[in-house]
C-alpha cells in the first residue's frame, strides 16, 4: 500500500460522510497517473499554489488602489484569508481540508488588476463579458503552465467557478469557500477602511453589533462559529437566520460606507479607463499580443476578444501600468 492509499485510508475512517473523499473525485479532464504520496486534491493544492497566477496576486489590487502603507491587503492576502477561514470550517465539520484549501487557493486566480474597477471594465468593453469566476477556471483550465492548463480535480474547478455569491457548488467543501469569501472580504476591508481613516473602530450600526459584535475579532469568530454550529450532522453548509440577516446587513453597509466611498475609490475611474484602452489598443492590434496568446488564438480558435482579456486580465496592478505607458506615453529621446 503507497502512502497515498494510506491517507485515504485514513480520510474514509476519520472524515464526515458527506465529505469528498479523495479517492472518489471525479477524477481529471485529462487521466494521469496517481501520485504514491499525495492525495488527488492535494496535489491540485500544490499545482495551484506553485503557478505563476497565483504568484500574480501579490501585487493585485483588494479595494484599495495604491494605498500608502504596507498592511494593506491585495488579493493574495485576501486568498489566504479565506483559505484560513475555510479549513477552520472544514476540519470542525470533518471534511475535505485538502479539497477545500485547494478551492481557496484558486478561487481568485483570474482577477484582474485593480480589483473590481478593471473587472468592470473588461466585462464593459468586451462583447464576450468577463466574470473573474469564469476566468479563474480558464486560468487553471487553459492558460497556466504555459498554456497547457493545470488538470485539475472535478471538484477544485467546480468550486472555483462557484465561489460567486450567484454560484451553487456541487460540494460542501465547496459551499465553504463560498461563505468564507464573503466573510474574509468584508472583514479584512473594514480593517483596511479603519486603517484609512474612512470609518472608526466602533462604527458598526447597532443592529448588527448587536448581532456579530462590534470589532472585527467578534464578527469572524460570530461568524465561523454559527456556519459550524448550524452544519454539523447536515448535508449543507449554512447560518441561521439571524447570523444571514447580520451578513447581509452589513455587506450593505460596506457598500454604502467603504466601496462606494469617494475616498477608497476616488481612483477607480481611471484604472477603469486604463484597462479600457489597452483592451481596445491590443483589440485594434493584435499582432501586438505576446506570441503566446497569438498561439493561443491558433491553437484554440478562442474569439479575439477572449484572448484579449486573457492577457489582460493575467496582469499586475504595476504590469498594467507599465504597459499604458509602453504604449500611450511618449519617452525622452535625444539626437546623437
Amino acid at each position: 500500500m503507497t502512502i497515498r492509499e494510506s491517507i485515504e485510508e485514513i480520510e474514509k475512517k476519520t472524515l464526515s460522510p458527506y465529505a469528498v473523499f479523495s479517492s472518489e473525485s471525479k477524477g481529471r479532464v485529462r487521466d494521469e497517473s496517481e501520485d504514491d504520496l499525495r492525495p488527488v486534491f492535494q496535489r491540485d493544492r500544490d499545482r495551484i499554489l506553485h503557478s505563476k497566477s497565483f504568484r500574480r496576486l501579490k501585487d493585485k489590487t483588494q479595494v484599495f488602489l495604491t494605498p500608502q502603507g504596507d498592511h494593506y491587503r491585495t488579493r493574495l492576502i485576501h486568498t489566504l484569508e479565506v483559505s484560513q477561514n475555510a479549513r477552520t470550517v472544514a476540519k470542525a465539520l470533518r471534511l475535505n481540508e485538502d479539497l477545500v484549501e485547494a478551492i481557496a487557493l484558486g478561487h481568485d486566480l483570474g482577477h484582474t488588476p485593480f480589483g473590481h474597477a478593471g473587472e468592470r471594465a473588461l466585462a464593459r468593453v468586451c462583447s464576450l463579458g468577463f466574470e473573474h469566476s469564469e476566468q479563474s477556471l480558464r486560468v487553471v483550465d487553459v492558460l497556466e503552465k504555459d498554456m497547457a492548463g493545470l488538470n485539475l480535480t472535478f471538484e477544485v474547478r467546480d468550486g472555483i467557478v462557484n465561489h460567486r455569491t450567484a454560484g451553487h457548488p456541487a460540494t460542501l467543501e465547496g459551499k465553504i469557500v463560498q461563505f468564507s469569501d464573503k466573510i474574509a472580504y468584508m472583514h479584512h476591508d473594514m480593517d483596511d477602511a479603519i486603517r484609512a481613516g474612512i470609518l472608526a473602530d466602533d462604527s458598526v450600526p447597532s443592529h448588527i453589533g448587536d448581532v456579530a459584535g462590534y470589532k472585527t475579532a467578534e464578527r469572524l469568530d460570530y461568524f465561523i462559529h454559527d456556519i459550524v454550529t448550524e452544519s454539523i450532522g447536515k448535508d449543507d453548509i449554512c447560518m441561521s437566520e439571524s447570523a444571514a440577516k447580520a451578513m447581509k446587513d452589513l455587506r450593505e453597509w460596506m457598500f454604502k460606507s467603504v466601496y462606494t466611498n469617494p475616498k477608497a475609490k476616488s481612483e477607480e475611474g481611471k484604472a477603469e479607463s486604463l484597462i479600457e484602452s489597452r483592451y481596445m489598443y491590443f483589440f485594434n492590434r493584435p499582432d501586438r499580443l505576446p506570441m503566446e496568446y497569438r498561439q493561443l488564438m491558433s491553437r484554440t480558435n478562442d474569439p479575439l476578444e477572449r484572448i484579449v482579456c486573457d492577457y489582460i486580465s493575467s496582469m499586475t496592478d504595476r504590469y498594467a501600468i507599465g504597459v499604458y505607458s509602453d504604449l500611450f506615453i511618449p519617452t525622452s529621446w535625444a539626437v546623437k
